[in-house]
């Protein structure tokens, strides 16, 4: 089975890793800054219009290509600045599985992530059985 699409936007630069901690009761509390949740949102509406019947099974390969407006950049330069492509790609995948693309995101066995600057901004996903 393979699903492929792309997400015309411009790509979140908010990750997964910039949740923040606050301490409540002597113990920490780990939560979401407002942009964090609006970053995550926007992957949430993108995705949900590509939303699946049925969830992948077994493994699968995750290719994603990160397209960020190019500005004064040539259009498939790669993107060599922050943010880096595994904390990209953890809230995407975090997003995929709440919306039932796959059981557990552990079944993405295999990943190509890349980043570049691009006329057309969005994010390009395909994933697929191996």
């Amino acid at each position: 089975m393979v699903k492929e699409f792309f997400m015309p936007m411009i790509p979140p630069t908010k990750t997964h890793q910039e949740k923040q901690v606050r301490i409540v009761k002597g113990k920490p509390v780990f939560y979401e800054p407002a942009e964090l949740k609006a970053a995550r949102q926007k992957l949430r509406d993108h995705l949900g219009r590509h939303q699946m019947e049925q969830p992948f099974e077994g493994a699968v390969r995750l290719t994603t290509w990160w397209c960020f407006p190019r500005g004064e950049h040539r259009d498939g330069e790669y993107r060599t600045s922050k943010p880096d492509t595994d904390n990209l790609v953890k809230m995407l995948k975090d997003v995929m599985t709440e919306l039932g693309f796959w059981k557990d995101d552990a079944q993405v066995a295999s990943e190509v992530i890349e980043k570049y600057w691009a006329q057309i901004p969005g994010i390009y996903v395909k994933v697929e059985n191996v």
